[in-house]
C-alpha cells in the first residue's frame, strides 16, 4: 500500500483487502506463542528472522491476502492473530480460548466492510470476564450485528455509540467462538442452528467444570 508505483486500481484492490480478508487468522491465537514474542532481539539478523516467522505464519493461517498488502495488512493480520479473530465466508468471529481470559486487553482497530472495531476482554468486579465491543464508522453507516457464543440469543446491532455494547463470555460444548461479527443479520439467525451444541455454559461455570479443585 506504501509503494509509490501502484496503479489507483492496484491500491483500491490491496486496501480493500484490508476490509475482509480472506480466512485469515486461522487457527490459536498468537498472544501466548513465546517464539514469536521474544524477549530479547540484539541484532539485525534476530529481527530479520523474526520478521519471517510473522510472514511464514501469516502465509499458512489464510493471511496471504494481507501480507501481499504490506505494512498494513501485516499489522491487520497481527490484530486479528492475536485474539484469534478469523474471517470466513459471512461473519468474523473471535475464537479465544476461554480457559486463558484472565487478562484484560483490547484490539483496536479491526477492519471489517469498512467499519473499524474495538474489541477488549475485561474483567468485571468479581474478576468474571465480558467482552466490549464499540464500532467507528468510516463511511456511509452500514448494519453490523453481532451474538456471542452459540448464537442463542437475538444478535445485537452496533452501534457508534461511545459507551459501546457488552456481551457475556458464554462456553459451549462443544466448543464454538465467543463473538461472532457479521453484516448480515439472517445469516447470524441461522448459525444457531448449524452449530449443534449439546450445553453453554457461563464462563465461571466451564472454568468449575474444568478446575473443580479450585474455590
Amino acid at each position: 500500500l506504501l509503494d509509490p508505483s501502484l496503479t489507483a486500481e492496484e491500491h483500491e484492490k490491496l486496501e480493500s483487502s484490508l476490509n475482509y480478508a480472506d480466512h485469515c487468522f486461522s487457527g490459536h491465537a498468537t498472544m501466548h506463542a513465546e517464539n514469536l514474542w521474544p524477549e530479547r532481539l540484539t541484532n539485525v539478523a534476530q529481527i530479520l528472522q523474526l520478521v519471517n516467522l510473522w510472514n511464514l505464519t501469516f502465509q499458512k493461517r489464510g493471511c496471504k491476502v494481507l501480507v501481499a498488502a504490506g505494512a498494513h495488512g501485516m499489522m491487520q493480520g497481527m490484530v486479528l492473530s492475536f485474539g484469534g479473530l478469523q474471517f470466513t465466508e459471512n461473519h468474523l468471529q473471535f475464537q479465544a480460548d476461554p480457559d486463558v481470559l484472565h487478562n484484560s486487553y483490547s484490539l483496536r482497530g479491526i477492519h471489517y466492510n469498512k467499519d473499524l472495531i474495538n474489541l477488549a476482554v475485561l474483567q468485571d468486579a468479581e474478576g468474571k470476564p465480558f467482552l466490549h465491543v464499540s464500532v467507528k464508522p468510516q463511511e456511509k453507516p452500514v448494519k453490523l450485528y453481532a451474538c456471542e457464543a452459540g448464537c442463542m440469543n437475538e444478535p445485537v446491532e452496533l452501534t457508534s455509540e461511545l459507551r459501546g455494547h457488552t456481551f457475556p463470555v458464554m462456553v459451549t460444548q462443544p466448543i464454538t467462538p465467543l463473538l461472532y461479527f457479521s453484516t448480515d443479520l439472517t445469516h447470524l439467525q441461522d448459525l444457531r442452528h448449524t452449530m449443534h451444541v449439546k450445553a453453554i455454559l457461563a464462563h465461571e461455570d466451564h472454568m468449575a467444570k474444568q478446575y473443580p479443585g479450585l474455590p
